[in-house]
């Protein structure tokens, strides 16, 4: 079974039935929708049409939206995109009328006053690279040092500290109340400089709310990474925009830093940015981007994401196939016993206080130790909200993880959650139906026989919906 998770980007290459139904079959679980470009009505469409391919599929799929930000964005390049070659002059300037290769507009007049002599800009997830060398009036002076083509309205990156943008924006609470209405599953906040932004979108928590994503792209998210994580259901390494505020050198370390802290407190983590970036135009990634993937996984990752390569690749349904059976082949190379006892220093339950968290901790601790030294097949979740599945999953078990919960959205946000398999039940008044209900359903899924061995984790009292009891049980 493949352990970490597939999200990939939907957009013109990919939203027609045909394909988004391929793409699940060949290991989707969580479509995102970037709503950076285009308008509600385009946005809500794609969100359906997922919708109903899961549906023809068979398949509980999870759908992420992306909220825009404060993006500042360039104005249009020509049609067929502008060489910006290196070592060239660029000017600047603030405008959104059009862009070339002597002049870049951007849509934020005060760009010009915000960036210094000296700092490092970029057009999209960094590939285009300027150094500002000069200011004059209302017009930045800016050397391509890392040159490529500009095409469509690119983002024009600037080291987030400079910015004096708020996020969520006014737009991005706007998609916000649309999609909450329609019962969106995951919502990932961009540009998060704090928990304060994080709570700022003003949304209920799971069950009866959307996960929120965390996305850590700025300094100063990572500078706040605690609160962030604590805060966020979970988080997603943005390393586009993070390579913007910080050298490359440090992007693989701040990757592995990232990741430890999420999966520590329970949070999945998304490993995101030009993963298979040249699968965008050619049918096989290349060997350091298979490694990328790879290293992702060994990391702990809880899912990579695609994003061009879906959204407008020649081929979405090779790139996620490609992704699945690259990840599919580190999963197996996973070290689940070192993994598990480095998250064991690295957890902080002593800093929570609320005894209803630290119980699942500890129940969640002993089912992962029990599995181990029982030889169980599987661990079996009754969660009614994930929340005890996803505490599971920090240990990165090396048997099956199946949970089990009568709410739907409950099902398709566990897509984001680290060797899960996640079931609908029926509504139960009683734990003993709820657990006997699971295990009828787990027989016959990942190998699981009539005696096996499976520890269940669940709740006495389905009326107050915490977890108290673990259990070694048969399968009948």
């Amino acid at each position: 079974m493949r352990r970490t998770k597939i999200v990939a980007t939907v957009g013109p290459a990919s939203w027609d039935p045909p394909t988004l139904r391929a793409m699940m079959e060949a290991g989707l679980d969580v479509a995102r929708i970037g709503l950076a470009h285009g308008d509600l009505d385009l946005h809500m469409g794609t969100y359906k049409r997922v919708r109903e391919a899961a549906a023809e599929v068979g398949k509980s799929v999870g759908i992420l939206v992306d909220l825009p930000g404060p993006k500042v964005r360039c104005a249009p390049f020509s049609e067929g995109g502008n060489e910006l070659v290196d070592g060239t002059m660029i000017r600047v300037v603030a405008g959104n009328d059009a862009s070339s290769s002597e002049v870049i507009e951007v849509d934020y007049p005060e760009v010009i006053r915000d960036v210094v002599v000296g700092d490092r800009l970029a057009l999209g997830d960094g590939a285009i690279v300027f150094i500002c060398e000069e200011k004059d009036g209302d017009t930045l002076h800016v050397r391509v040092i890392h040159g490529g083509v500009g095409k469509g309205r690119p983002g024009f990156q600037v080291p987030s500290g400079r910015l004096n943008l708020a996020s969520p924006t006014k737009e991005d609470l706007h998609y916000v109340d649309a999609f909450v209405e329609e019962g969106v599953d995951i919502i990932a906040v961009s540009f998060v400089r704090s928990a304060y932004d994080v709570r700022a979108v003003g949304v209920e928590r799971p069950p009866r709310g959307p996960l929120l994503v965390a996305k850590v792209e700025t300094r100063a998210a990572v500078e706040n990474l605690e609160g962030i994580v604590e805060t966020a259901g979970a988080v997603m390494v943005a390393r586009g925009d993070l390579g913007i505020d910080y050298p490359l050198s440090e992007l693989p370390h701040l990757q592995k830093h990232i990741i430890q802290r999420c999966i520590a407190r329970g949070r999945p983590v998304i490993t995101a940015t030009q993963m298979l970036e040249s699968m965008v135009h050619a049918p096989l990634p290349t060997r350091a981007e298979a490694s990328d993937v790879a290293n992702a996984v060994f990391d702990g990752s809880s899912a990579v994401m695609l994003s061009g390569e879906s959204a407008i690749g020649i081929d979405p349904v090779n790139a996620v196939a490609t992704m699945a059976e690259i990840t599919n082949r580190a999963d197996e190379e996973f070290n689940h016993s070192a993994w598990a006892t480095q998250i064991r220093t690295l957890r902080d339950d002593d800093t929570i206080t609320d005894p209803s968290i630290r119980g699942t901790d500890a129940l969640t601790l002993a089912a992962w130790e029990v599995a181990e030294k029982a030889h169980a097949k599987a661990i079996i979740c009754i969660s009614r909200s994930g929340f005890t599945s996803r505490k599971v999953t920090r240990f990165r078990p090396s048997v099956p993880i199946m949970s089990f919960s009568p709410d739907e959205r409950v099902v398709r946000q566990l897509g984001l959650s680290w060797g899960t398999s996640a079931f609908v039940t029926h509504e139960r008044s009683t734990s003993i139906e709820a657990v006997a209900d699971a295990l009828h359903i787990a027989k016959g899924k990942h190998g699981l026989r009539t005696g096996d061995q499976v520890v269940v984790i669940s709740g006495q009292s389905l009326r107050t919906r915490q977890t108290d009891t673990l259990q070694l049980l048969s399968v009948p």
